[in-house]
């Protein structure tokens, strides 16, 4: 999976995000287990995006998304949607 396909599973995401062994952010890099997700947005429309509990920043993927959670991947998708 390339950053600009993973980055579709980074909201609305709330049942890939429970399914996944593992998180990351791909603003502050951090990686997580799910459960430490405690915050979620209700998005207009419907579904719940993930906020990281390590930055509050909504730029949150799981690994049920098929995404390599690792900090090569995060940083790569760090320099596409924030640099």
């Amino acid at each position: 999976m390339d950053p600009v396909s993973a980055h579709a599973h980074s909201s609305r995401h709330r049942a890939s995000i429970e399914r996944s062994d593992v998180c990351g952010c791909f603003y502050c890099l951090a990686t997580y287990a799910p459960a430490a997700i405690v915050e979620w947005i209700d998005e207009p429309g419907g579904g719940q995006t993930a906020m990281c509990p390590a930055c509050g920043i909504d730029s949150v993927v799981g690994s049920a998304s098929g995404a390599p959670i690792t900090d090569t991947f995060l940083r790569a998708m760090h320099v596409r949607w924030f640099s």
